[in-house]
């Protein structure tokens, strides 16, 4: 049996943790499901997990925060952004910080697990927008 990758998921809603814990636990081996933003940064450099999926909008510090943190400690776990937030500066702002992926919370069910894979394989996963489909020049990679 081929081992699963290890996936940290973080965000502020006890509920939503549970929500992506219940569609990632199938396919994933889920490390830890945390609320606290400093906990986030703790448990990644302590327990190294492949993917890192964060919220952005979290109390104390924000996941742009985490991740420069992260980042700064040459942490080498792919980001993959988890938010409500579809306005372009704020994915071009996950990606500046050094995300990997961007997934919508309205579209977590279909894009997920894709975003997941993507990163895994070293690419980058861009959300597709009610608007139309946001390109790596618009955002700016």
């Amino acid at each position: 049996m081929t081992e699963r990758h290890r996936v940290l998921i973080a965000d502020d809603n006890p509920e939503m943790l549970e929500t992506v814990k219940r569609i990632l636990q199938n396919d994933y081996q889920v490390v830890a499901a945390l609320e606290d933003a400093h906990a986030v940064v703790a448990e990644v450099l302590r327990l190294k997990p492949d993917v890192v999926v964060l919220d952005i909008s979290m109390p104390e510090m924000n996941g742009f925060e985490v991740v420069r943190l992260l980042r700064s400690e040459l942490c080498r776990s792919k980001i993959v952004f988890l938010t409500v937030h579809e306005e372009l500066d704020f994915i071009r702002a996950a990606f500046d910080a050094g995300a990997s992926g961007y997934v919508f919370k309205a579209r977590m069910n279909s894009d997920l697990r894709t975003a997941i894979e993507t990163v895994l394989h070293d690419k980058v996963f861009i959300p597709n927008a009610p608007i139309g489909q946001y390109s790596p020049d618009v955002i700016g990679l």
